[in-house]
């Protein structure tokens, strides 16, 4: 059995545990996700502080319906639909989108450090190949924001993440080819930004 079907029978026993009144086997699941449902949120939100209180959300949302989930997918497929569709809801709030025009998505004084893992697994080329350095990060951090929701979901699924389309698919809801052509429609959209900005430095 491979490390993912043999994370996802441990994650089952531990859902299956929590349902039954264990609060310690809620606390192993959120170890065990913490850090993937941050990184999703903050490629979402583009904030260090957002991303750890919509991250929260995500759990808190997650141990409220966990009596409903139906073992249908992997807990970890369910726990990025909620974190998605969470942070989705967030970027279309009137809230929001007040705070987006006066506030930069520059990252807070004391997180220098790269919250997201630096390897970005894909079998084509996308603009997170050159995510190289931190002024690269904070480029294509900015770029994805310009893109829809439905967009950044994929990108940030995909490139970000490294799930595979069928795991995008049930997650976003959306059926496969809507999954890879919004996810090349997104990578060109950023590819254009990208090296348009290139060419305005030089």
């Amino acid at each position: 059995m491979d490390d993912q079907n043999v994370g996802a029978q441990k994650d089952a026993e531990l859902v299956k545990a929590v349902v039954e009144g264990s609060m310690a086997a809620f606390d192993e699941l959120v170890i065990r996700h913490k850090d993937r449902v941050f990184t999703v949120c903050y490629w979402f939100l583009g904030d260090h502080a957002e991303a750890g209180d919509y991250a929260q959300e995500t759990f808190i949302k997650a141990f409220r319906s966990l009596k409903k989930f139906r073992f249908e997918s992997a807990f970890s497929t369910w726990l990025y639909r909620i974190a998605v569709n969470t942070c989705k809801n967030r970027l279309k709030s009137s809230e929001y989108r007040k705070k987006k025009k006066t506030l930069s998505l520059n990252r807070p004084e004391g997180h220098d450090e790269n919250p997201v893992n630096d390897n970005l697994p894909d079998d084509c080329p996308s603009p997170m190949d050159e995510l190289e350095n931190k002024q690269m990060r904070e480029r294509i951090l900015e770029a994805i924001d310009t893109l829809s929701p439905e967009q950044k979901s994929v990108v940030v699924l995909r490139d970000i993440e490294g799930l595979s389309y069928e795991e995008i698919a049930q997650i976003t809801g959306f059926g496969m080819g809507t999954v890879k052509s919004r996810l090349a429609r997104a990578r060109l959209a950023l590819r254009d930004l990208l090296r348009s900005e290139r060419q305005y430095e030089l």
